[in-house]
């Protein structure tokens, strides 16, 4: 007979989970002594927001769910925002939250909320775990679904009671599992297509940044010479250093990448998610580009995107059969590579221009000549992230992670953390504006307990930027966006960490390389000047604000 907490540990191990994080509870502490002696570490986290954020980064890495934990009620609603996280991002993670005995009450309610209900809406699967004679197999299904396309978050409830019961069960192995493909007529249809135009263009988006699709899309764009361009979430899917690179779109219309979207007659979208800020607006314009969706899962039709054909099926498969379609056969015109050097040209303007505080160009331009080819940039929300998804050049798969589907603030800093555990030979940096890094800034104990080499960049403009740029491009006072900051270099120091303040534009890549240099912990506090938020996404860009997403 084996114990119901020992059970699930095992269970977890049988899927190869080696990391825990979160804050367990009274609840949890059979879990916790099962831990104890397991191979798995538990890493404790000082909010249960961020073991959420670490959890899904490690599933947006790997591919494979992270793992958190939290006790019932207060610890348990603290997963709710890391969960929508996960849910919008498509970023397999397990939550495991406790609860009083079901079998007796002799707490009454005291604590008690109904957490199933709260995650339904931001989970792929929530259960509450009523036998332990049950909990391989809840296991192993928490995994198949949290993984299979579209992948996300699960949750599972473990009550205190379930947790002591024995039983004598045994696990439930895994086993591969081959995607569907895309039915032949589908890809055959798709390939006429993009015989038939002139000037394609290819678009990856969310889907289209899973690990293990890097080589099969780098190698589709290398056979077929398409240009192709990405969203947010899609950045680094191919090299951006890639001679048929023609930028992102960071923003939804009237960005210089545009240009060249408007020029296509037609758009293969690969792994276009519609959780996205829209990358372009079809319908805007008539007689506008085709588009054709290649996903795991059919397009959500919107407003804004109403693909002409579809290819459904595993990704990597199909575009390896389209390129087999069309290697060789493509003889489209030179229009659109003709206008990447312009649009290139027009993003690095001003990239190296020396006022301080620093602009958003010149902040990009450093934060890239210190990261090496396949250093990891992990943003926070706000508007640096616009900046940063237009200007900053990916190189290796996965090294600029941002959020472009919740967006939501306080995810930087943790995210970097999990970067950094899971690469820990690469430099690793966390952008974070003052906002957002001070609703987790208690992590940075975190990082220095876990003696990880990491650089948090905070840009201090003590304000909510991004909104209170939009209240004033919008006509409104300037009102209740402001606030006060510590003083970040003490304030760092104080958790353990090395704290740093810029004084000057040249010296920020100076201070940044030497923080990486010395190693450990190190926070590096910068002035931003925002107006050119004004200057190029509204005045060059277009007369008035392009839609941005707040935080």
């Amino acid at each position: 007979m084996t114990k119901g907490s020992d059970l699930l540990v095992a269970a977890l191990e049988n899927e190869g989970v080696d990391r825990i994080f979160g804050i367990p509870g009274e609840e949890n502490l059979d879990v916790v002594e099962s831990l104890r002696s397991s191979k798995i570490e538990l890493v404790l986290t000082r909010h249960e927001q961020a073991a959420a954020f670490m959890a899904a980064t490690h599933g947006r890495l790997t591919g494979r769910p992270g793992v958190c934990i939290s006790t019932l009620g207060p610890g348990a609603l603290n997963f709710t925002t890391g969960a929508a996280y996960a849910h919008l991002g498509a970023m397999p993670m397990l939550m495991l939250t406790g609860q009083k005995p079901i079998m007796s009450a002799r707490q009454a309610r005291f604590q008690i909320v109904d957490v199933i209900a709260a995650m339904r809406p931001l989970t792929k699967m929530a259960r509450q775990i009523v036998s332990a004679a049950s909990i391989p197999t809840i296991v192993r299904d928490a995994f198949r679904v949290a993984t299979e396309e579209r992948p996300g978050p699960v949750h599972l409830e473990l009550p205190e009671d379930i947790a002591a019961e024995e039983a004598d069960v045994a696990l439930v192995p895994s086993h591969p599992i081959d995607r569907p493909v895309a039915n032949p007529a589908a890809i055959e249809r798709a390939a006429a297509m993009i015989l038939q135009a002139r000037r394609p263009l290819i678009m990856i988006g969310a889907a289209g940044n899973r690990p293990r699709l890097v080589e099969p899309l780098s190698d589709f764009v290398r056979r077929t010479r398409i240009p192709f361009f990405n969203t947010q979430m899609g950045k680094g899917a191919v090299t951006g250093g890639s001679n048929l690179y023609v930028g992102t779109a960071a923003l939804s219309e009237r960005d210089y990448v545009h240009e060249a979207i408007d020029s296509a007659d037609l758009i293969l979208s690969i792994g276009h998610d519609t959780v996205e800020k829209p990358p372009f607006l079809m319908g805007r314009v008539a007689g506008g580009p085709r588009v054709i969706h290649v996903g795991y899962v059919s397009a959500s039709v919107e407003q804004v995107f109403h693909p002409d054909a579809e290819v459904v099926g595993d990704i990597g498969a199909t575009v390896t059969a389209l390129a087999d379609r069309l290697g060789g056969r493509l003889d489209p015109e030179p229009g659109l590579l003709d206008m990447r050097q312009r649009i290139l040209a027009r993003i690095n303007d001003r990239a190296e221009e020396d006022r301080f505080p620093v602009t958003p160009q010149r902040l990009v331009h450093d934060v890239r000549a210190v990261m090496p080819e396949d250093g990891i940039v992990c943003l926070d929300n706000g508007m640096y992230k616009i900046w940063f998804a237009r200007n900053y050049r990916t190189h290796v798969a996965n090294t600029l992670l941002l959020d472009n589907a919740l967006a939501t603030m306080g995810a930087g800093l943790p995210s970097a953390m999990m970067a950094k555990l899971v690469h820990p030979g690469r430099r690793v940096m966390a952008v974070c504006g003052d906002g957002g890094f001070m609703m987790n800034s208690q992590e940075l104990e975190t990082a220095v307990r876990l003696n990880l080499d990491l650089v948090v960049l905070v840009l201090d403009d003590r304000a909510y930027g991004m909104i209170r740029w939009k209240q004033a491009v919008d006509k409104f006072p300037d009102y209740g966006m402001t606030f006060g900051n510590p003083d970040f270099v003490t304030y760092a120091e104080s958790y353990g960490a090395k704290g740093h303040r810029v004084t000057s534009a040249d010296s920020l890549a100076p201070t940044l390389e030497a923080a990486f240099a010395a190693g450990g912990v190190h926070l590096v506090a910068v002035p931003v000047d925002y107006s050119e938020n004004t200057r190029v996404l509204v005045d060059e860009l277009g007369g008035h604000a392009p839609q941005v997403e707040p935080g």
